[in-house]
């Protein structure tokens, strides 16, 4: 087992405090695929620097594009794509669905591999579509990880129908590269419902910041990218939304005030969304030149929702509600069975083995209120599910975090920060 954090206990002891968010991760990692892409240089401010990132940006600088540190900014400068190569793209579901299109468009031999837990993550929807686009590709059958793919340094791009029921992320990778290919990409999407619709917006709108021409219809679910040269950048990074959810949560829980600083006034990230769902929970919100705002009383209400389109928020929403004062329903929800980890059972699992009433079914998770006592959360090297531990420790004594280190995912030192906040 790894080592245990003793999650710091604060009881209803409300407080007052302001807190810098680091950038987005969707955010960062979009603009590094499409600075690499572009024709002339780029600037990343404020950009998140985390795991996640990191392997983004050691990804494209393996294929040739040279990437260097000024303070706290990143230049991107684009380069010709190339092999032979190795990525590591950890268990990043952006760096293994966003990367290996853009090695289809380099030249050579491009390797992929990761951690364990990424050879389960779903993968095949974007290896189905390159190989019908001619990308030459060695799986071994398998249409998941470790794959090789073998560029000829062009891709003539085309119509492409792809079920991206599973993750946004499939729709997402070929869009990125749709102005980069001779015909430019129209993506079909045939499945279910998506998920995280924001996200896919997210991607619409950067690569129009970046020159591109974008249509959407979406009453056909049709995206289309037409072929052109994308433009270096000059971005100023927006703060992570979803992950501003347990900092917010800490006046949720304890009471007082919390102020998340440059909360910005227009964006397509989905923690946005936290605004209506911790008023409808509760909270007192305000949104000023400064920031986002939240107050409470410390009492929360039972939420019944759909977050399919939001559903990174689920493991904060979820730790919240095994705290409210009514039952909650949180609802859509399937496809968080492959990310991480299957997070819907694994929060069943955790709130469950510390007194909690947790019954999930395919698609849901069904909380009743319950009182709790200490114990061991563990984590399955998921980063929000470390953050849902620390929050419920908050009121809880003697709750330990196993692997609070793999919070580093997306929040560089979040013990440290979190700990600076609770006192």
């Amino acid at each position: 087992m790894s080592a245990l954090w003793s999650a710091p206990f604060r009881g209803e002891k409300a407080l007052s405090a302001k807190v810098v968010i680091p950038g987005s991760k969707s955010v960062t990692n979009r603009a590094l695929v499409l600075a690499a892409l572009a024709n002339s240089p780029s600037t990343l401010r404020r950009p998140l620097i985390s795991r996640d990132t990191t392997l983004m940006r050691n990804g494209l600088v393996a294929m040739g594009v040279q990437i260097s540190d000024d303070a706290q900014n990143w230049k991107i400068t684009p380069n010709t794509l190339s092999g032979p190569a190795l990525v590591d793209v950890g268990n990043a579901g952006t760096v293994m669905r966003f990367l290996p299109p853009v090695a289809a468009l380099a030249t050579g031999a491009i390797s992929f591999d990761g951690d364990a837990r990424s050879y389960e993550r779903p993968l095949a929807p974007v290896i189905r579509a390159l190989e019908e686009l001619g990308v030459g590709i060695d799986h071994d059958g398998r249409y998941a990880l470790p794959l090789t793919i073998n560029g000829t340094g062009q891709l003539r791009g085309g119509e492409i129908e792809i079920d991206a029921s599973a993750s946004s992320q499939f729709l997402s990778s070929l869009l990125l590269i749709g102005p980069r290919t001779l015909e430019g990409i129209t993506a079909r999407h045939i499945g279910s419902a998506l998920p995280s619709m924001p996200h896919i917006d997210m991607t619409v709108a950067m690569l129009r910041d970046f020159g591109a021409q974008v249509e959407v219809d979406l009453s056909q679910n049709i995206w289309k990218v037409y072929p052109s040269q994308l433009h270096g950048q000059d971005l100023v990074i927006e703060p992570d939304l979803s992950n501003a959810a347990p900092f917010l949560s800490i006046a949720m829980v304890c009471g007082g005030s919390i102020t998340i600083s440059d909360w910005p006034s227009s964006t397509t990230q989905p923690g946005d969304q936290l605004r209506t769902i911790l008023t409808t929970m509760g909270a007192d919100i305000s949104h000023t030149s400064e920031g986002l705002t939240l107050q409470s009383t410390g009492k929360i209400h039972g939420i019944d929702i759909d977050l399919h389109d939001v559903g990174e928020l689920t493991p904060a929403i979820a730790a919240l509600a095994v705290l409210a004062d009514s039952p909650s329903h949180l609802r859509g929800i399937g496809h968080l069975r492959m990310h991480e980890t299957d997070r819907l059972a694994a929060l069943t699992r955790e709130i469950n083995s510390l007194g909690g009433n947790i019954t999930e079914d395919a698609t849901s998770l069904h909380i009743i209120p319950a009182p709790l006592h200490a114990g061991v959360f563990h984590t399955y090297e998921d980063h929000r599910l470390a953050t849902a531990g620390a929050v419920i420790g908050l009121v809880v004594a003697g709750i330990e975090v196993e692997n609070i280190a793999t919070t580093s995912k997306t929040l560089p030192d979040f013990p440290g920060l979190w700990s600076s906040l609770i006192g």
